[in-house]
């Protein structure tokens, strides 16, 4: 082959690429892979450069030479294809690469990896290597001093013992130490291939995951690593112990890997290191008493060891104290205790409940009273600790979980407590009384079963029935709206009645009590009255009738077995049946009944059973009495809103309803009403504030307030009149 002397290098590449003269046929494969750079630089324009073939460098000389045994090993199908094909399938192989280079650069990568993991084997193996060699020049060292001891020993010996006994001495001493030293190195590389056993295992793990994703072409199956980190995770995650028992089982492989570390370079017995490697686990300050290389090195290894385990330890203590402790600060605790009243939700109320209750557990030394709400637990005992009342001898524990959740009801003991109260929510009505219902649908759920029976609070008459429904006889429910309503009509009509109420209703003098005596059955109720030196008695709870309480029954109504009575007492213990006393009969007195006369009652405020209070009204008052709505609700809207609560304005039959448009709080407006022709006035907590407790009482005391201020002022005084100013509360203002 020879060069064209037009065409000379103009540059000093190692590499050199001939023009079209030459007419060598190029191989694809030859040219793809081609680990120079193309050029594109023309030949003939350099041929000024290129004088002869002499010129040429050696080592353009061995390629063009290489090249010509390339095309002479083509063959026949090298001079069919021309000059045009070769260009052809120059491009082709350059600018669009096949499957088959695809497939060399996968065999490529896969003897990447191959000589990688060959790789890490051989410096591993010469690790080991050298860690043998080190092991063995200590264990000679040990050898020759330990030879030199015995020699000398045996120099002594020769001098009092026998020829014969010393030759015995000789002959089984290399023997023993042979043997000794095997072991040692035995478990000197035990050690070792432990130690390295871990890293090795996830060396494997990558190498495996790396040969299946290669294999099945994908890059989004997870590697074998992750998949066990996510199983030792989900591990010590669900299983309670996982973490004290990893902190075991890594605490005894290091005592084992130490002790046998120690066995390979020093002259202990395997008891013996294993308890040495223990000491220096326990206390990291005996690793100071070493001596020699060997031991040095594996007692400082072992101590560090233990002070990362014994960091761990202090780590899972610390956080199980520290977990306990919050548990319970925030009330997750479980409270045992039995024959408690059981509070559920949290009020404004509650302060009223919780002195009453601590009044009536007075005469039994105290009792326990559990308030579970959806709040903080520091807050709530916050709270009741500002409540400036007497609490003698109650003791209130409070929980933090919800009502309508078994495990939290199971938590406060639902199922042994005495009595279960549900408290309503500040707020809307409806949700309030739905979120009632679904913690006495969750209260029936209790697999114990319920010891004491259940006192659910309302803020609409219209739900009472559905509480009912679900909870059956163990449920009695208490629409706090609608009964002070109707008390305060009542007290109203009757002055003086407020006081009656507030001191019946409480425990700080007499109340109700229901008991059963059974040296009652078979009598009349008119033996009865007077059985009961220090109690009057009011009703009987029927048992025939489910329980049903009946006031003041027929003087001839014959207690039945099962029958209770109820009293009025100072105490559940301050009253008992006494023998019949002697009575003699008298006259009833004649004209007992009044006649009624017709009244002007007030209302300042709007509720929203104003609907159920005026047909209270309506059939207590004589026929043509007044009753004026002063609220700043318009005529319209109230006409609406008693039609849609179910009143029938027209059927009316005792009174007349006037309705004045005004606010209650303003004083002119006030003194616009004809003050001094009611009989008597009540001040109603208003619907538009009726979701905030001191907002409400704040606007009826001021309402009260103006309306004393304007008394004095009246040409007619106020014989009679009974103001009443009723918050959320609640709470009575003479």
């Amino acid at each position: 082959m020879t060069l064209n002397s037009e065409s000379p290098s103009t540059s000093n590449r190692d590499w050199f690429f001939p023009s079209q003269s030459f007419n060598v046929p190029r191989s694809p494969a030859r040219r793809f892979f081609s680990p120079y750079p193309r050029t594109t630089t023309s030949f003939q324009n350099s041929s000024s450069n290129f004088t002869s073939p002499l010129a040429v460098p050696r080592t353009l000389r061995r390629r063009i030479s290489h090249r010509r045994r390339i095309q002479n090993s083509a063959g026949a199908t090298t001079d069919e294809i021309g000059g045009n094909s070769n260009d052809a399938v120059l491009i082709q192989s350059e600018d669009c690469p096949s499957s088959g280079n695809k497939r060399t650069t996968s065999a490529h990568k896969k003897y990447t990896d191959f000589v990688r993991w060959r790789m890490a084997c051989v410096i591993a193996m010469v690790v080991m290597c050298f860690t043998s060699l080190l092991h063995k020049n200590f264990s000679l060292q040990y050898q020759v001093s330990d030879l030199q001891d015995e020699f000398s020993t045996l120099n002594a010996r020769l001098r009092h013992c026998n020829i014969s006994d010393s030759i015995d001495i000789i002959d089984s001493t290399p023997e023993h130490n042979i043997s000794s030293a095997s072991l040692k190195i035995t478990a000197l590389i035990l050690s070792l291939m432990m130690l390295s056993l871990p890293l090795v295992f996830i060396k494997y793990m990558e190498y495996i995951s790396n040969v299946r994703r290669q294999l099945d072409n994908t890059t989004e199956e997870l590697s074998l690593n992750k998949r066990l980190a996510y199983r030792v995770d989900v591990f010590l995650s669900f299983h309670p112990y996982a973490k004290p028992l990893t902190l075991l089982i890594a605490t005894l492989l290091l005592i084992s890997l130490g002790g046998l570390a120690l066995f390979g370079v020093t002259d202990d017995s395997i008891a013996d290191c294993l308890w040495l490697s223990w000491t220096y686990v326990a206390n990291s300050g005996n690793h100071t008493n070493s001596e020699g290389i060997g031991p040095r090195l594996v007692s400082v290894s072992v101590s560090f060891g233990g002070m990362l385990i014994f960091a761990m330890m202090l780590g899972l203590v610390s956080d199980a104290i520290s977990e306990k402790f919050d548990s319970l600060r925030k009330g997750r605790s479980e409270v045992v205790e039995q024959n408690h009243t059981l509070i559920l939700g949290w009020s404004d109320k509650l302060g009223s409940l919780l002195n009453q209750l601590a009044i009536a557990n007075e005469s039994l030394g105290g009792g326990t009273v559990v308030v579970m709400a959806e709040r903080d637990k520091e807050e709530m005992e916050l709270d009741i600790a500002k409540m400036e009342f007497d609490f003698r001898g109650t003791s209130v524990i409070c929980r933090s979980g919800s009502p309508l959740i078994l495990a939290d009801l199971k938590k406060v003991s639902v199922s042994k407590a005495r009595a279960i109260v549900v408290l309503a929510e500040d707020g809307n009505a409806d949700q309030s009384d739905a979120r009632a219902l679904r913690t006495v649908l969750s209260l029936t759920g209790v697999k114990e079963g319920l010891r004491g029976h259940i006192v659910v609070e309302l803020s609409d008459l219209d739900n009472e029935v559905l509480v009912k429904l679900v909870g059956g006889d163990l449920v009695e429910t208490v629409v706090a709206h609608d009964v002070i309503g109707r008390l305060m009509i009542q007290c109203a009509r009757q002055p003086g009645l407020a006081q009656i109420w507030e001191d019946i209703l409480g425990f700080e003098n007499c109340e109700f009590y229901i008991k059963k005596w059974p040296q009652f059955h078979g009598m009349q109720f008119e033996e009865v009255l007077i059985s009961f030196p220090d109690a009057i008695p009011c009703g009987i709870k029927v048992a025939s009738s489910g329980g049903k309480i009946i006031l003041n029954p027929d003087d001839s109504y014959l207690l039945q077995e099962g029958d209770e009575v109820l009293v009025i007492a100072e105490d559940d213990d301050s009253y008992a049946p006494a023998p019949l006393p002697m009575v003699q009969g008298g006259n009833l007195p004649k004209n007992l009944i009044i006649p009624k006369t017709t009244e002007r009652i007030l209302f300042c405020g709007w509720r929203r059973d104003m609907e159920d209070m005026i047909l209270v009204l309506d059939a207590f008052l004589a026929h043509g009495s007044e009753l004026w709505m002063f609220n700043e609700v318009c005529e319209k809207e109230r006409e609406k809103k008693l039609t849609d609560g179910g009143l029938d304005i027209s059927r009316l039959a005792n009174i007349i309803l006037v309705n004045r448009e005004g606010n209650a709080v303003i004083r002119r407006h006030l003194e616009s009403l004809p003050l001094e022709s009611f009989g008597s006035i009540l001040i109603l907590a208003d619907e538009s504030v009726e979701d905030s407790a001191i907002q409400a009482d704040s606007r009826s005391l001021a309402t009260l307030l103006l309306i004393r201020d304007i008394q004095p002022n009246s040409p007619i005084g106020y014989p009679g009149l009974w103001c009443w100013g009723f918050g959320i509360g609640p709470y009575l203002v003479y």
